[in-house]
């Protein structure tokens, strides 16, 4: 698979804090990475050394064959960025925008009006050619701020917060038209919002406190959930310090009413405590894995929960 975006060792200090510390990763051809993690962690810090807007302290960015610090031009004619501001002229026409946008893209006369068709087309803003924008509804406007980033056709597509102040309809739109783009393009999409890098990306990785602390595909994340726990439903159950005191049992934790969290030391094996059970006459009437939601290991990663 090529390689169309590489960081590595990425860090970026204000004064003596870190906001970015050692950041690496690599964006494949056509796939869609997704850059979560909570307000305040570092993602848009990293967005902009990616897109050469702010230069790290330490650390390469290399897109396709260029360095961005090195080779800036070369570099950023690779690149579409959507920051989490949008950049737009609010008092211009959406073709009026779109135009000078492309313009700024050194998109050539020949191909211009092309160029802003394919983007009005691909975004949904074909029947919005003559309205300005301040006039947009804001999925309208950010569906503007997409297209003037894919405009010139760039390998790799930068959207940070994209559906940040949308309603719920047009938050569906958008995350519909990420997918979309990502078939043609490299796409990193930074997020606070879990369910939409399930819904969207094939990777993620999640930031915290300026460090990554996952990276994996979406089903490694997924994967997570299952861990090492059964909830168990006991009619007559003992006390909970019996049930910790079982030797292959971790701890024990009450949910409500007879059912209970077991978390093993290895491996889970239902039927051995299921034969516990019967053996000592608990009344078992319930046995099934404990999956976590993936908002709680969001937490855990991040250690929102401490």
């Amino acid at each position: 698979m090529t390689i169309t975006l590489e960081a590595k060792n990425l860090s970026r200090q204000f004064g003596p804090n870190f906001a970015v510390k050692d950041v690496s990763f690599n964006l494949e051809q056509g796939e869609v990475l997704g850059f979560l993690g909570p307000n305040g962690a570092g993602k848009s810090t990293t967005m902009r050394m990616l897109t050469g807007n702010l230069a790290p302290s330490e650390g390469v960015v290399k897109i396709g064959p260029y360095d961005i610090l090195e080779e800036p031009k070369q570099a950023k004619s690779l690149i579409g960025y959507l920051p989490e501001v949008r950049p737009l002229y609010k008092e211009l026409t959406v073709d009026e925008f779109l135009t000078i946008a492309a313009r700024f893209h050194n998109v050539g006369s020949k191909n211009l009006k092309q160029a802003v068709d394919s983007a009005k087309d691909r975004c949904g803003l074909m029947h919005m050619s003559k309205r300005l924008i301040e006039n947009l509804s804001n999925g309208y406007q950010q569906r503007v701020g997409i297209a003037q980033a894919i405009i010139h056709s760039p390998e790799i597509v930068i959207l940070d917060e994209p559906t940040v102040g949308l309603d719920p309809i047009q938050i569906r739109e958008i995350r519909k038209l990420i997918k979309e783009i990502g078939k043609n393009h490299s796409v990193i999409l930074s997020t606070h919002i879990l369910p939409e890098v399930e819904m969207v990306c094939d990777r993620v990785q999640i930031i915290n406190q300026g460090s990554l602390v996952f990276h994996g595909s979406i089903d490694e994340l997924k994967q997570q959930r299952i861990g090492n726990k059964l909830q168990v439903g006991l009619s007559k159950a003992p006390t909970l310090k019996e049930l910790s005191s079982i030797d292959f049992i971790n701890k024990v934790e009450k949910i409500e009413n007879n059912l209970y969290r077991f978390h093993f030391k290895k491996i889970v094996d239902a039927e051995k405590l299921a034969a516990l059970c019967f053996k000592n006459k608990w009344g078992l009437y319930h046995i099934a894995p404990d999956v976590t939601s993936l908002e709680d290991i969001f937490a855990q990663l991040t250690m929102l929960g401490n």
